[in-house]
This record gives structure tokens, C-alpha cells and sequence, in this order.
């Protein structure tokens, strides 16, 4: 009874592990690949150019002293928008300042009286702006050639855009606009400027184009890196697949696989229209809610072939053997 069990289970064993190589060995002809299905849906694509850039003034200009002398007080700070012609602060000139002091050690009379007998001269904004920079402090003694303020216009954001894509930018494209500072805050814009002379940087030819906010914000600072998407063209309500659904046709066009009535897949030529790398508009082939199947490759790892002369504890060479064997049968017999 005992042997009749023992050779039961001795064909289950033997059964089993047939069925197992037999299994692992069609499971490795088909799962070089994996199938997805997905459903053709509507959306948006955008075909965008990525780039980036920095904050910097659209027209920046450092405000000198028109007179050498003695900076006596200052009305304005960075950050604050000023008028044209606005008075941002007074001055003396080297001679005032020096009788002043005299005056001062005569005390608050004599003071008084050549305040009121020898005005100071203002520092005057030259343009409507904002002031980016205050470069000194009351009581400074300056030369014509101290800046005392840095002001601009208006803040703008250049971007570097790589020669092959300058092609696609035109004026009043719009574009995004992220910067670092405040990854969550984007800001809306548009190009009003493309720059014609390149820079050349480590053989890498850009061009500067700049791009005016719709609203400049608040927390805006020049200098400031920004990072730019720059709009090519954008369709609403469109069919949408992901690219990886697409491959080659025969006939040198595109297709998608499809389900077909006895579970196979079936190519279908599809007619595309605008890509972004990730997502492609489906012009006509397929409609919305239509299954196509995405199918992709398994990566395998490779393994070191168990000959090679670089794997460690590998098999000797035959060669050495026989150089060994060859030896042990040139000995002599005692």
C-alpha cells in the first residue's frame, strides 16, 4: 500500500514540474510584451516650446548725482513707483556741504540761516517706473559717477530660445510663465519682441525673445529665473490617444491597434494631427470612447553568458586542461 502511495506521488511530482517547464517556456515567448487598453477621449493639446529666461527691466536706467557733494536725504526706497520728474531725494554740493558745517559749530541759527540761503539740489526720477535699487544712504559723500538709484519702466521676462525652435515663435504668441520662486503662481503673457542677434554659449546657439506679463505681480524681482512654455498652437475638444498607441502603417502613415471580433488585435489607420510628445489628435480613424491597445515591450535584463572568460568561477578553458593533462602523462613512473 505504501509503495502504491509513494509512486502516485512520485508521478504527481514528476507531472508538475513537466507542466511548469512547459508553462515557463510559453510564458517567455509571450510576455516579451504587455497590453494596455485605453479609450480615445476628448480634450485639449497645446504644441508648446520650453525655454528659459530671467526677470530683468524692460528699459533700466541708473540715476547719477548732478553734482559732486553730500547725499542729505532720500524719499524713496525700493520698490516704489514714482512719477516722471518726482523729486527722490536732496543733495549738497561739495561747497554747501562744507559750509554747513561750518554753520552747524556755530550753532542752530547760523545752521538755519544758510539752510534757507543755499538750497539743496533734488535727485529727480528722469522716467514713470519703478525704483529696483537704492544704492546709497543719507549722509554719503558721491562723485558724478555713484549710481544713487536704479529704476524701471516696466519688468519683462527674456527667454532663451534654442535656434531650431526660434522658427516657430511669432509675435503675440502666448506663452506661460513660472518662476522659480513661486512654482504654483504661473502668469499669463505674450512675445512682443524677437531679438535677430544669437548668443553663443558652450556651441549652443539661443536666441533672446521677450515676453511681456499680462499683469505684472507684486512678488515680480529682476533677476528672477523663470521658466517658460511658449504656446505654438492649441485645440480644444479634440480627439485625443497617447502617442505610445501609435506606430508606423505599411503604407507609411500611422495606425492604432484594435480589439478585433475574435480578440486579436487588428490594425486601423488613423489620420493624425497635432503631437506634443506625450498625447496626438486623432483627426479621423477613430472616435471618441473607442478601445485601442497600447502595447509595449518588457525590458529583460541581459545576463553575462556562463562562458565568458569574464565571469568569475566560470568554466576553465579547455586548453589549460589539456596543458595540465598533458603534463600528469609526461611523468615517469617511479
Amino acid at each position: 500500500m505504501k509503495k502504491w502511495l509513494f509512486s502516485i506521488l512520485a508521478i504527481l511530482i514528476l507531472g508538475g514540474g513537466v507542466f511548469y517547464v512547459v508553462k515557463t517556456k510559453n510564458a517567455g515567448k509571450h510576455n516579451g510584451q504587455t497590453v494596455q487598453t485605453v479609450q480615445a477621449q476628448l480634450g485639449s493639446i497645446e504644441d508648446t516650446v520650453e525655454a528659459t529666461g530671467e526677470v530683468q527691466p524692460l528699459n533700466r536706467v541708473e540715476i547719477k548725482p548732478p553734482i559732486a557733494g553730500r547725499v542729505e536725504s532720500l524719499k524713496v526706497d525700493e520698490g516704489d513707483k514714482v512719477a516722471s520728474g518726482e523729486i527722490l531725494g536732496w543733495m549738497s554740493s561739495t561747497d554747501r556741504a562744507a559750509i554747513l558745517d561750518a554753520a552747524r559749530a556755530k550753532g542752530p541759527d547760523e545752521l538755519k540761516k544758510w539752510q534757507d540761503s543755499y538750497k539743496p539740489t533734488p535727485i529727480v526720477a528722469p522716467l514713470a517706473g519703478i525704483i529696483i535699487l537704492r544704492n546709497v544712504v543719507v549722509g554719503q559723500t558721491v562723485d558724478a559717477t555713484t549710481v544713487l538709484y536704479a529704476m524701471s519702466d516696466k519688468l519683462i521676462v527674456k527667454a532663451d530660445v534654442d535656434e531650431t525652435d526660434i522658427g516657430r515663435i511669432r509675435m503675440e504668441m502666448p506663452a506661460l510663465i513660472t518662476l522659480d520662486s513661486y512654482p504654483d503662481k504661473p502668469i499669463d503673457g505674450k512675445v512682443f519682441q524677437i531679438l535677430h542677434e544669437g548668443v553663443n554659449v558652450s556651441n549652443v546657439i539661443t536666441y533672446p525673445v521677450k515676453i511681456e506679463p499680462k499683469n505684472v505681480p507684486p512678488f515680480f524681482r529682476s533677476q528672477m529665473t523663470a521658466n517658460i512654455k511658449l504656446i505654438s498652437n492649441k485645440k480644444d475638444n479634440v480627439v485625443l490617444l497617447p502617442e505610445a498607441a501609435l506606430t508606423p502603417s505599411a503604407t507609411g502613415g500611422r495606425q492604432v491597434m484594435v480589439p478585433g471580433p475574435d480578440g486579436k488585435p487588428l490594425p486601423r489607420d488613423v489620420q493624425v494631427g497635432l503631437e506634443n510628445g506625450d498625447q496626438a489628435e486623432i483627426v479621423d480613424g477613430v472616435k471618441q470612447g473607442d478601445t485601442v491597445l497600447v502595447v509595449r515591450k518588457r525590458y529583460v535584463a541581459q545576463q553575462a553568458a556562463a562562458t565568458s572568460p569574464l565571469v568569475m568561477g566560470g568554466p576553465k578553458q579547455s586548453g589549460q586542461g589539456g596543458a595540465q593533462g598533458g603534463q600528469g602523462g609526461g611523468k615517469r613512473a617511479p
